[in-house]
């Protein structure tokens, strides 16, 4: 048996990432974040085909959302929000995420997230019993575009 197999250095540390954020003309380096995921959804429509019992499926368009845990230790964003409740003009920004292991072969992959805005998000809080402070913070993107992508690894091809 010839079973070529992905060798364990080779997975991407969950640790090992940089998020920026650029509003305007600032460039955050977002190291509060703690976990994030930015994703797209396929907007399908069903195809109905005639011979088949089975519909087709088409996709006509994309929709983008962001979501991660962040320690609530910034103010950028709920300045963005009393921005909007005091001038009617809403906060579009860009996210950048690189992943980047060093052991792996993978390489470097990073991706921007771009025409970005927030669902709303915790304008204050506290816990009297907690260790820290973290919020969620919750979006959509209009674009994004990937600059760098990861290698493709021996015995994928």
């Amino acid at each position: 048996m010839n079973n070529v197999t992905m060798k364990a250095k080779d997975t991407i540390s969950a640790k090992l990432a940089e998020c920026f954020i650029t509003i305007g003309e600032n460039r955050y380096n977002f190291m509060q974040m703690i976990d994030f995921e930015g994703k797209v959804d396929k907007n399908k429509t069903k195809v109905p085909i005639l011979g088949r019992i089975m519909d087709g499926n088409k996709t006509v368009g994309l929709s983008g959302t962001f979501s991660g845990t962040a320690h609530y230790n910034q103010s950028i964003f709920r300045q963005a929000l009393l921005d909007y409740k005091n001038t009617g003009i809403d906060t579009y920004f860009e996210i950048q995420i690189t992943n980047e292991d060093p052991e792996s072969t993978a390489g470097r992959q990073t991706l921007v997230f771009m025409d970005c805005n927030t669902d709303g998000g915790v304008l204050s809080k506290f816990d009297a019993d907690g260790e820290y402070l973290d919020e969620e913070i919750e979006g959509t993107f209009e674009d994004f575009k990937m600059p760098e992508s990861f290698a493709v690894l021996n015995g994928m091809l």
